[in-house]
């Protein structure tokens, strides 16, 4: 299949972008010929504005020559079941006999708490409660530019038992260097082993749980309710294993 525009299969695409090059005849013409190089047919730069003196910012339409089979791609399912609030509840009493202790932080440059918020926080978001509602979870939320190193503190004092990393900027791969750099912490202090390591922002993909370390990995769109049904899931299955 190709994507839809004005009719079905015509392959209209709109995509943005910038240019190192002033506004102009020649950075517009410059969009044009790198658009077709990606393999766009009848182009047109809808809008060109200036970033300052030396960028220019594009937005253009066309259409692709590409095309995708759904059918041939490998897709990460969810492999727990989704748990209301009691299951999720009873799960954790039954296996830990205790509360399940949750570390969550924003790490390294990243001042944004909104994705974080709403995994932990009572009200949660959409409808969907956060991981302060669940009465068997003892969460500490860390807030914004928490370092590794306080972190592994927290983690020691409290005895963590799952540490969520919540990552929005995403410049330079910062969300890929900070998940980084609070696993290798982990690591260092002989922690990794005993905590569920969970990672979540809008630029990752499950993926990349393995090649960063991770247990899971969170993305776009993911709910409260998610988390909360993954913790007590695999919570449950390690102490019967």
């Amino acid at each position: 299949m190709r994507p839809y525009g004005d009719w079905t299969d015509d392959g209209k695409v709109q995509l943005s972008f910038s240019l190192p090059m002033p506004e102009g005849e020649r950075a517009r013409q410059a969009a044009l010929a790198l658009a077709e190089k990606m393999g766009f047919e009848r182009v047109l730069v809808a809008h060109m504005q200036a970033m300052g003196p030396d960028f220019t910012f594009f937005v253009v339409y066309g259409s692709t020559t590409h095309s995708v089979d759904p059918g041939s791609l490998t897709v990460v399912e969810r492999e727990f079941p989704l748990l209301s609030p009691k299951e999720v509840d009873l799960a954790i009493r039954e296996s830990l006999k205790r509360r399940l202790v949750v570390v969550g932080a924003c790490t390294g440059t990243d001042a944004h708490t909104v994705g974080l918020d709403a995994i932990l926080s009572m009200k949660g978001f959409a409808g969907d409660k956060g991981l302060e509602y669940y009465h068997e979870m003892n969460v500490h939320n860390l807030g914004s530019q928490v370092t590794p190193e306080e972190i592994v503190e927290t983690v020691t004092a409290e005895g963590a038992d799952a540490v969520l990393i919540s990552q929005v900027v995403t410049q330079r791969e910062a969300h890929i260097h900070h998940l980084t750099e609070v696993r290798e912490a982990l690591v260092a202090a002989g922690l990794r082993d005993g905590v569920l390591l969970i990672g979540g922002g809008p630029r990752f993909s499950p993926e990349q749980a393995d090649e960063l370390g991770y247990d899971r990995i969170f993305t776009r769109g993911t709910k409260p309710s998610e988390v909360a049904s993954y913790l007590a899931w695999t919570i449950s299955n390690r102490k019967a294993a």
